[in-house]
């Protein structure tokens, strides 16, 4: 009597070769667009082209990508995936109680992923690629270093907060903050969230000077004024 275990394993193994042979191909795809990426920049993207290079039909790879916006969609999603990763493992290694220690963990994990993946930062956080519009895919792994902060935020107290607006916030503004959807927006006080908006703001606008070259000749060692401008949100958000 055949075991039916057996042959229960017979018909899984030829899936398990072509599940682990689709992962290969894919991130060979990943590891060649990225080197390409570096090469051309993105709007040099072809699916064509990466096929060429791996010996492939350009049929092989459209079943995965059906044009080069589909591939572009993975390489953004794959890049605020591992931004993620990093700013999310830094923050986790800081006790709860220690609001300056989680806010430098996702400065800092911040900017040494951009310096030490420039073309992939340059991908979700550069220039606009002609012609492409983001899908819906790209929403949530773009939110998660600014769900880290929107933690950090909740723990901060209104009644601290030495900067404040000198008059009254425009109707205009509050509305806007109100507006703003989870994980930043909810309910947070308006001059934390303010606040908070403008610190992720300028934490961008540090890291974009520095690696597209504006800091050039100035700040050529930007590490003494990242750490400053740290402590200068810091000091805002009435965290020591």
């Amino acid at each position: 009597m055949p075991d039916p275990c057996a042959t229960h394993a017979a018909d899984q193994a030829p899936q398990g070769v072509r599940a682990r042979a689709r992962a290969q191909l894919l991130a060979d795809v990943s590891r060649i667009a990225r080197e390409h990426l570096a090469e051309s920049g993105a709007p040099g993207l072809s699916v064509r082209a990466i096929a060429r290079e791996l010996g492939l039909a350009s049929s092989a790879l459209y079943r995965y990508y059906p044009s080069r916006d589909a591939l572009l969609t993975q390489l953004i999603v794959e890049s605020y995936n591992e931004l993620g990763d990093a700013v999310e493992t830094a923050e986790a290694a800081c006790d709860r109680a220690d609001i300056a220690g989680r806010y430098r963990a996702l400065a800092h994990a911040t900017r040494s992923w951009a310096r030490a993946n420039p073309n992939e930062y340059a991908l979700i956080y550069g220039s606009p690629v002609p012609g492409y519009a983001a899908p819906q895919d790209t929403v949530d792994p773009a939110t998660r270093v600014v769900t880290v902060l929107g933690d950090i935020l909740a723990d901060i107290s209104p009644d601290g907060l030495p900067l404040r607006l000198a008059e009254q916030m425009p109707a205009s503004l509050q509305a806007q903050l109100d507006a703003i959807p989870t994980p930043l927006g909810g309910d947070f006080d308006r001059e934390v969230l303010l606040l908070g908006v403008t610190v992720w703001a300028k934490l961008f606008g540090m890291v974009n000077f520095e690696l597209f070259g504006t800091f050039n000749t100035v700040f050529d060692d930007a590490d003494a004024l990242f750490a400053a401008s740290i402590d200068l949100d810091l000091a805002a958000l009435g965290v020591t």
